[in-house]
């Protein structure tokens, strides 16, 4: 862990990092989210790539974090220095109450940040509540004294640094958020020792209050809060015998799927998310594979999906990393043509620096790294996915990246990508 001083709830300082040639910023899923926050928002790939490039030869100096600021010293190429500044909104009192309530409703969130981990769950309960914790798209505001308007080379080389200070401590983030490490352990014990008051009696109206008032109706009540988690299917254990041509422990998984994904559907519809498309049965298969069913319902997804038991798992393995997109990876190969076929190899020659670019073989959108277990294949959406060779046959190791050597880095052995 990095030395840092002063008052943490205030400020914390984290010492230069060592250079970082051939690997790759972020290993953990949220360093990764803070990186694609800056890679949607930029809108000069060539500065992001210079960025990349001064953060591995370890130019950038000592980073500040502080609520709603990162801050540190770059030196460009020619030795110059800059002061480079990335602006992050802090959450509001009222956004920090949403998050702290839920999360000392659920001891394994709190278990989790002690352990320096931030696991997916804890991040959609937040957004469910309203919170986002991580940046999104435009959320990094960048600010440097070279008097570029958008991001420049500094400020992406400044978050390309903090994404590998995510990766070791995600307390990092919640200050930029505007809690500090200290204040916000303080503020779980203080939550969860206080005490639980009683739950009020709802009002009712009276019958004949009611009959005599006639054709005045009364308002109407609040809609229910969200469920926090989905409802448990009833139990098909009874003694009656289930036909022939019913499997109870199927049935039950699906309904008990089936409630997940209404759940996730209501959440979506609250907050104005965009309709999620319908899956053809051989995608649905995958998804509702991803719940870990019982040995038999594995059986029939994979007989119903047309693959073997192997085929099913790794398609599971890819849907984790990253739904449709990252099942298409995995299983379709198509050849880089044209345009396409330009920009793919401009990424990979400017990727890494000079004398450190791997040979590659290509195959389709796959590209070998020879004499290594390593592989990247090209998305659709422009996207570089990391594989893996694990006896015999390639299996994703990680989400996708902009960046063809950061996936490829994610691919080494021993990352857990």
């Amino acid at each position: 862990m990095n030395r840092y001083d002063g008052d943490e709830d205030v400020e914390r300082t984290f010492a230069p990092l060592p250079p970082a040639h051939g690997k790759g910023f972020a290993q953990t899923w949220w360093g990764r989210a803070w990186m694609k926050a800056l890679e949607d928002t930029a809108l000069d790939s060539q500065q992001l790539k210079a960025g990349r490039r001064l953060a591995r030869a370890g130019s950038v100096g000592a980073v500040s974090v502080r609520p709603g600021r990162i801050t540190a010293v770059v030196q460009d190429h020619d030795r110059t220095q800059h002061r480079a500044d990335v602006l992050l909104a802090e959450l509001s009192d009222e956004q920090w109450d949403r998050f702290l309530d839920m999360t000392v409703e659920r001891a394994g969130h709190v278990a989790a940040l002690l352990d320096r981990d931030m696991p997916p769950h804890l991040v959609e309960d937040a957004a469910a509540t309203g919170v986002d914790l991580l940046p999104g798209m435009g959320d990094l505001e960048p600010e440097c004294d070279c008097g570029a308007w958008d991001h420049c080379r500094h400020t992406a080389a400044l978050c390309y640094q903090v994404a590998r200070l995510l990766d070791q401590d995600p307390f990092v983030l919640l200050l930029m958020r505007g809690r500090g490490e200290r204040a916000l352990l303080d503020d779980l014990q203080a939550r969860s020792t206080a005490p639980t008051e009683a739950a009020s009696e709802p009002e009712g109206v009276d019958a004949a209050e009611a009959f005599a008032a006639g054709y005045i109706l009364p308002p109407l009540p609040d809609l229910p809060e969200l469920p926090e988690e989905p409802g448990v299917p009833p139990s098909l254990d009874t003694e009656t015998p289930p036909p022939s041509d019913v499997d109870p422990v199927a049935l039950e998984y699906l309904a008990a799927r089936t409630a997940a994904e209404a759940h996730h559907l209501l959440v979506d519809a609250l907050r104005g998310a965009a309709e999620r498309p319908d899956l053809p049965p051989e995608q649905d298969a995958v998804r509702l594979a991803a719940g870990i069913p019982a040995e038999a319902v594995m059986e029939r997804l994979a007989e119903g999906s047309g693959r073997s038991r192997e085929q099913l798992a790794l398609a599971v393995r890819a849907w984790e990393l990253g739904g449709t997109a990252a099942l298409s990876v995995l299983e379709d190969e198509w050849a880089v043509e044209g345009e396409t076929l330009v920009r793919a190899r401009a990424a990979l020659e400017s990727a890494w620096d000079e004398g450190e670019r791997p040979s590659l073989r290509a195959k389709g959108n796959r590209w070998t790294a020879v004499g290594t277990a390593g592989q990247v294949r090209l998305g659709l959406d422009g996207r570089w996915w990391p594989y893996r060779k694990e006896r015999g046959r390639w299996v994703p190791a990680g989400g996708p990246s902009q960046d063809p050597a950061t996936a490829l880095a994610s691919a080494e052995p021993g990352s857990d990508g």
